[in-house]
């Protein structure tokens, strides 16, 4: 996948996100999960599109590293939201499936680069 065409899915990922947290309860259990949903999904798209500008591989390795852990963390709030009933789980089998994926293109993104830096040393 080009770097341009992850960008964008990356972005339309945080919109999806976006949608959803529009959704969820007005209670303190919505409000705190959705936060912590919209800042990590979101700051997957913006660390990519900043690792995209890195000055060198290393660079773009720690960025996309950062991305992999905020990956992480929303596939984690999409499931607690799930299990605590904010959203009915068959409602976010879609976006969990996209936040797992998301999270293993960027994993394999991080360990081909790595193995790229290595080689080159």
């Amino acid at each position: 996948m080009a770097k341009n065409e992850l960008s964008e899915r990356l972005m339309q990922y945080a919109l999806r996100v976006t949608r959803l947290v529009r959704t969820l309860p007005k209670d303190i259990a919505g409000e705190v999960f959705g936060k912590q949903l919209l800042r990590c999904a979101s700051s997957v798209a913006a660390n990519y599109r900043s690792a995209c500008r890195g000055k060198s591989k290393a660079d773009f390795l720690s960025k996309l590293k950062t991305c992999q852990e905020e990956a992480d963390e929303a596939e984690f709030w999409l499931e607690m939201i799930s299990e605590s009933g904010l959203v009915k789980s068959g409602l976010l089998a879609d976006l969990k499936r996209e936040a797992w994926e998301v999270t293993a293109i960027i994993t394999q993104g991080c360990k081909t680069t790595a193995r790229n830096i290595r080689s080159e040393k």
